[in-house]
């Protein structure tokens, strides 16, 4: 085979692989019902994930130490009064050591960062739940549908990316 021919078989086989590779993706689909677990917001109240079957949960487990998770909250603020109506919830499942981060200081970090959503503090089943025996890198962000079923799993802060799996959630 002549060069030329070499070149446009090579061409036209990477043409068909791009194609099949990235022209033909299906809808997400989703995986595997999201724990359910009860847990204190910084007033005391108990919250379960179950309470909002019928809603888009996002789950933020993250730590008020945490530079990335700090970066977060603005976008995760935006994304609550916009889809808010739509029937977005967002909660913040806290990792921070009740020890070092009393309730008080927690309730002055949500006030400070204008945190629009529920803050919640960990317990070790819901990091089991949902890390297995892993250490959690944070911010870790779990994005369920309105089934409960988890759609997304975004660890790290990745600007953009919650918010694009969110409208294809959305429809």
């Amino acid at each position: 085979m002549s060069f030329r021919g070499k070149l446009v078989f090579l061409t036209i086989n990477f043409l068909a692989l791009l194609l099949t590779g990235f022209g033909c993706q299906e809808k997400v689909s989703a995986g595997p019902t999201a724990p359910n677990f009860s847990l204190p917001d910084l007033y005391g109240q108990m919250t379960s994930l179950e309470q909002y079957r019928g809603s888009i949960v996002v789950l933020d487990f993250w730590a008020s130490w945490c530079p990335p998770c700090k970066l977060s909250i603005p976008e995760l603020v935006k994304l609550q009064e916009k889809y808010k109506e739509k029937g977005l919830v967002i909660l913040g499942i806290s990792l921070d050591d009740p020890e070092r981060a009393s309730g008080e200081y927690l309730r002055a970090f949500k006030e400070k960062y204008r945190i629009n959503y529920a803050i919640l503090r960990y317990d070790r089943q819901v990091l089991i739940d949902y890390f297995a025996f892993e250490t959690p890198a944070i911010p870790t962000i779990f994005l369920i549908d309105r089934e409960g079923k988890i759609r997304d799993k975004f660890v790290g802060f990745i600007p953009g990316a919650l918010e694009k799996a969110l409208n294809a959630v959305l429809g």
